[in-house]
């Protein structure tokens, strides 16, 4: 079982989801913030370790690259999310939106369309 991300980690991750397989240095280049390479550094190492990247000697440089996609960890985040904060109820996370002016009527009229096109 993978374990739960850092915002950091993260940060990372969706570098190397945007870049494919690379080198840290080529990672730096896709980050939202910048961070120094050091950091990125120790950072992806310990994605490796937790099993979130894949990594190959290419010469005298390890390349890196996701062992996991983006929409698998989304899907494992969010039902983590759900279950943790709301009661693994997907109706009352639509709710808290809506509660908090979040999700206005129209968008929740589309969610709807999503959801019942998709019988």
């Amino acid at each position: 079982m993978l374990e739960k991300l850092t915002h950091q980690e993260e940060e990372a991750m969706q570098a190397v989801w945007r870049k494919g397989e690379g080198n840290i240095k080529s990672f730096l280049e896709f980050l939202d913030e910048e961070i120094p390479y050091t950091t990125l550094a120790s950072t992806i190492k310990n994605l490796e370790k937790k099993g979130y990247l894949e990594s190959r000697l290419f010469g005298n440089a390890y390349l890196y690259k996701p062992a996991i996609t983006e929409e698998e960890y989304k899907k494992k985040f969010m039902s983590g999310f759900v279950k943790e904060y709301f009661e693994n109820s997907y109706k009352e996370l639509v709710n808290f939106f809506v509660e908090q002016k979040k999700l206005s009527p129209k968008e929740l009229k589309e969610i709807v369309e999503m959801i019942e096109g998709r019988k």
